[in-house]
């Protein structure tokens, strides 16, 4: 239900604390207790039939007995007894509630079960069990168990852990960071993730979202959730149990490779959230967002009065991912002239021991009229020959002037040694971020910068696949047929051979031999040609050829090809006798001098669903452990992305007397690989290694693929999806034929669309943009690749293109709410093509996809004077409706679900 009735979890009008009790240690009188010292001004219950009064509050026996039904209830009751309390809840029409209580078990049966069974029939909205409770500064309401209320402020925090939630708020009190609202999830058997992520990314009060988690119980819904609201503000996520042990028996490479945490860390990337390591780092992220409203760039400027500090914060910028300013001629004339001959002369600014007040506030004031210098760092060490109140006094009367001219806002960072409240506390009322160490400040001044760089990285125009992905399904189909038909889990080789043909993905050419004899002749085409020949054991048991010595490579002759199939095939009966031993393979031997060993590969993750991983390659790939994961579906831009990840990316460039590899190449492999696995998902896990790639492009050596009936894949994913993200809907794409005979190409909008949208918008006339838009609007870069990048289930897009040109006719749009049952649709056909039913075809189109999406209505804002759109959509069978009074917008909706309300 997401962000249903949760306006009313953190803003009730009336709460009842169910088990309110005055006895020592009673968890129903604490957190009677926390609401009533929090100063919440709404009606407030005691419910406990064995009193009357709790601390002055009316005691009821039951809530059917309170004069009228509540807003919130907090369960605070032993766990046998929850379940009945929410059903009296969900009767008496409470709309939220919060159970405090643990030990409810999990599970078909367990009190929690029943619990949440309770609330879904009526709709009541349930955080916990097993949790801190839910902290709201605004409504004046602390209901929970936490110390005391936070101060009001731009921060949300959302938390498996009541534990970091406390710790955090008790922190943010003696700190002065303030919170818009504090979530303790627990068990969360209804709120979750996703839900508190929607909520926050549209209060208006929330600048910052902060996220403590454990476990990921719905991935899309979490990913779609999360990568929202990266787009709108920053989303900083610390993950527990990143040591935890990954599987220990892995199948495949990739497999072995993937841990879960790592696995995590390429969720949130893809979500566009920034990862915390520690609470030091969450904290420091806290109190740099509390203050700060900008995300600058990563140049960063450093005064200070000791030259040791400065050094010290230097040695933390590569560390943190910032870089030391250049200073402009202007800048260093203006620091010349203002500091003593002895000052460094540079940057890091070296004021002198002795700087007084004036020296700091002139070093600020030049710093910050730098363009080239996006944030600032000030620095203090305290002596007997100054004031440190002064002298921060100083750089806050620098800072105030630069923002009185209209100067750039650039924020700054303070490192007081020392210091005492008054400085922090005339620091953070300036709008200046101050810590103790300049460890701490660096990781706040990092935090803040790689918010721009998470979301330049979201707006990224996606390039151009340089060649087309045509499968042959037909292969593919047949190749993963015949291993499931056989019972068995592994392709053969040359069922693999087939498979990666199928989607183009170049592999050494594979011949299976029962025997040495027949391994001889499948060698001879290979000899002939001048090659020499490589064998390899062929065993559907035996999952890595080198633990039981079954490769050969090099062989020149017949004779020695014949002899090393005997010998690798005995070898492996003798060591494995329990396998079942099929023959070899042989294999042309492939020499490339200067190519790099990679590996390619796919594992199932049960949380996240497909995860490719890239990396150093090779028979010592656990070993070297050199990888990147990223989750799918992959486009050319997250391939190059995943690319990067892995150290052996640097060993792809030029050196030496070594040509740079195809690059190019390795990412149109790892795009294909994605392709092969969206298309076909029974496909459970995939390794290519080695992939030699060079200046000539990628081959794969060696591949192994795995599979498994698609009951059972289903059954291995907790979400019960098999991908976090959708992929692209390609059973959408299909030919129309309009009313003058001609045709349209339809289908889904691709982040590739993004410099073809652009140019249907620069075709659109001024008049039919203000229509789309309600209003003038300017088309820039930001706004294509915003309206580009879908997750195809929350949000869609409708493109109708010319079959010749490819040029972007006409484009529908359907946003959905967070709860999935309404979506907000928007559609605009190019100037030149209107009046022609493309708009009317991409209406019936996106109409169609909301009732297979299962939404209950489709509704949309229309100016009034947009007579022709006001016609269309009661063709179709939307109600038209006036807006409010005065506005010019008329509202339509179309109901999907019979019955459903519009």
């Amino acid at each position: 239900m997401s962000t249903y009735r949760l306006g009313t979890l953190l803003s009730p009008a009336s709460v009842a604390v169910v088990g309110a009790s005055p006895r020592a240690g009673a968890l129903g009188g604490i957190v009677l207790r926390c609401v009533l010292e929090g100063g919440y001004g709404g009606a407030l219950h005691a419910v406990n039939p064995s009193h009357d009064d709790v601390f002055g509050v009316p005691c009821r026996a039951r809530l059917q007995d309170l004069p009228g039904p509540v807003d919130l209830v907090i369960v605070a009751t032993p766990a046998h007894a929850v379940p009945a309390v929410i059903a009296d809840a969900a009767r008496t029409g409470a709309q939220a509630a919060i159970i405090l209580t643990a030990g409810l078990g999990r599970g078909p049966g367990s009190p929690a079960e029943r619990a949440a069974a309770e609330a879904r029939q009526a709709g009541l909205r349930l955080v916990g069990p097993n949790c801190l409770g839910v902290l709201s500064p605004r409504a004046r309401l602390n209901a929970s168990f936490a110390a005391r209320l936070p101060r009001e402020g731009p921060l949300a925090l959302i938390s498996q852990s009541g534990a970091i939630a406390a710790g955090l708020v008790e922190w943010g009190h003696h700190r002065g960071v303030g919170f818009s609202g504090v979530v303790s999830l627990g068990d969360a058997v209804d709120v979750d993730f996703g839900d508190c992520l929607d909520h926050f990314a549209e209060d208006p009060a929330t600048r910052a979202i902060l996220l403590y988690v454990e476990a990921i119980t719905d991935a899309r819904k979490f990913m779609s959730a999360a990568s929202k609201a990266a787009r709108v503000k920053p989303v900083f996520v610390m993950k527990a149990g990143r040591h935890a042990e990954g599987a220990k028996a892995a199948a495949t490479h990739t497999g072995a490779l993937a841990g879960s945490d790592e696995v995590y860390a390429a969720a949130f990337r893809r979500a566009g959230c920034l990862r915390v390591m520690d609470l030091d780092d969450m904290f420091a992220t806290a109190a740099t967002l509390a203050v700060h409203k900008r995300y600058p760039g990563d140049r960063l400027a450093i005064v200070t009065n000791g030259g040791g500090l400065g050094v010290l914060a230097v040695d933390k910028l590569a560390e943190y991912g910032a870089n030391l300013a250049a200073l402009s001629p202007a800048t260093l004339a203006a620091l010349d002239a203002a500091l003593p001959e002895t000052w460094s002369g540079a940057n890091p600014v070296d004021i002198i021991g002795d700087a007084p007040a004036s020296r700091y506030e002139a070093a600020t004031a030049a710093l910050l009229a730098d363009g080239g210098v996006d944030a600032m760092l000030a620095m203090n060490c305290p002596t007997a020959l100054t004031s440190p109140t002064a002298a921060a006094n100083g750089v806050i009367r620098a800072l105030e002037a630069h923002r009185a001219r209209g100067g750039a806002d650039r924020p700054i960072f303070a490192v007081w040694m020392g210091c005492d409240a008054e400085v922090a506390d005339a620091f953070r009322a300036a709008g200046i971020a101050s810590f103790e160490t300049e460890s701490a400040a660096m990781r706040g001044a990092a935090q803040l910068m790689q918010v721009r760089k998470a979301r330049d990285a979201l707006l990224e125009t996606v390039p151009a696949m340089p060649a087309s992905i045509v499968p042959d399904h037909a292969a593919a189909d047949g190749a993963i047929a015949a291993a499931l038909d056989d019972g068995r889990s592994w392709l053969t080789p040359t069922e693999v051979s087939s498979l990666l043909g199928a989607y183009g993905i170049s592999a050494a050419p594979v011949r299976l031999a029962r025997t040495p004899p027949e391994a001889a002749e499948a060698a001879a085409p290979y000899l002939d040609a001048g090659s020499a020949s490589v064998v390899k054991i062929q065993s559907r048991d035996i999952s890595h050829k080198s633990d039981v010595d079954g490769v050969r490579l090099g062989l020149s002759t017949r004779e020695a090809v014949e002899a090393a199939a005997a010998e690798i095939m005995a070898r492996a009966r003798r060591l494995r006798p329990d396998a079942r031993i099929e023959g070899v393979t042989v294999q042309p031997m492939i020499h490339r001098s200067h190519a790099r060993e990679l590996i390619i590969g796919v594992a199932l993750d049960p949380t996240f669903g497909p995860v490719a991983l890239f990396g150093h390659g090779g028979t010592a790939v656990e070993v070297i452990a050199d990888k990147a994961l990223a989750l799918l579906p992959l486009d050319l831009a997250q391939a190059r992305a995943l690319m990067r990840g892995a150290r052996v990316s640097r060993l792809l460039a030029g050196y030496r007397n070594v040509p740079a590899a195809d690059a190019e190449r390795i990412a149109d492999m790892l795009v294909r690989v994605s392709r092969l696995v969206e298309d076909n998902p029974e496909i459970v896990g995939l390794d290519l290694n080695p992939v030699l790639a060079d200046d000539k492009g990628v081959m794969a050596l060696d591949a192994r693929v795995q599979v498994a009936p698609l009951a059972a894949i289903d059954r291995t994913l907790a979400s019960g999806r098999r991908f976090a993200i959708r992929p692209y809907p390609r059973q959408l794409e299909q030919m129309a034929r309009l009313a003058d005979g001609r045709d349209l190409l339809v289908r889904p909008l691709r982040p590739t669309d993004a410099d073809g949208l652009m140019a249907m918008l620069e075709r659109c006339t001024q008049s039919d943009l203000r229509l789309r838009f309600l209003g003038a609007r300017n088309v820039d870069h930001a706004l294509v690749a915003r309206l580009t990048q879908l997750d195809y289930a929350r949000e869609m897009a409708i493109v109708a293109l010319d079959p010749a040109t490819r040029e972007i006719l006409g484009v529908v749009r359907l946003h959905g709410d967070a709860n999935h049952e309404r979506g907000e649709y928007a559609v605009l056909v190019r100037s030149d093509q209107q009046e022609r039913g493309i708009g009317q075809d991409l209406m019936k189109r996106i109409i169609a996809f909301g009732r297979a999406e299962g939404f209950a209505e489709i509704n949309g804002e229309v100016l009034a004077e947009n007579t022709r759109m006001l016609a269309m959509c009661r063709q179709l069978g939307f109600v038209v409706s006036p807006g409010c009074k005065g506005d010019g917008i008329s509202r339509v909706s179309l109901t999907l679900k019979p019955g459903h309300p519009a």
